[in-house]
C-alpha cells in the first residue's frame, strides 16, 4: 500500500526544518508531523524518498542510535554527514538529551 502524498509532504517538511548540527528520533519526526505512534511510517516514508535534498540523516533511533547496519555503506554516510555538521558519533550513537527532544525548540529557536 502507498502512503499518501499528504504524510510524505508533512513528514518531508518536519525532517526539512531540522537545523544543520541537530538530531531527531523517527518518533519524534511522526509527533511533530501530526502522526503519533508512527515512527516507522517515518522510517518508511525515508527509505522510499528520492528527494536528494532531505537532510535524512538528521533522523535515528530514540536512543540515538543510527538505525543501519553498522559499517554498512549507509551507516558510514550517515555517520559522515552528521560529523560534518559538527554532531559527534561515538560508536553509532549520538547522545540525545534525557529529557527528549523539544522540537519546538530546535525547529523555531532564535538563532
Amino acid at each position: 500500500m502507498a502512503v499518501s502524498e499528504f504524510k510524505q509532504e508533512r513528514i518531508h517538511a518536519v525532517i526539512r526544518a531540522l537545523p544543520a548540527g541537530s538530531v531527531c528520533s523517527y518518533g519524534a519526526v511522526a509527533v511533530k508531523a501530526g502522526f503519533p505512534g508512527r515512527a516507522r511510517l517515518v522510517a518508511r516514508i525515508l527509505s522510499e524518498s528520492e528527494d536528494a535534498g532531505l537532510p535524512w540523516h538528521r533522523v535515528l533511533r530514540a536512543s540515538g542510535q543510527i538505525a543501519f547496519p553498522e559499517g554498512s555503506p549507509m551507516f558510514l554516510e550517515q555517520s559522515r554527514r552528521l560529523r560534518a555538521e559538527g554532531v559527534p558519533v561515538e560508536a553509532g550513537r549520538v547522545k540525545i538529551s534525557k529529557r527528549g527532544l523539544d522540537l519546538d525548540t530546535l525547529l523555531w529557536a532564535p538563532e
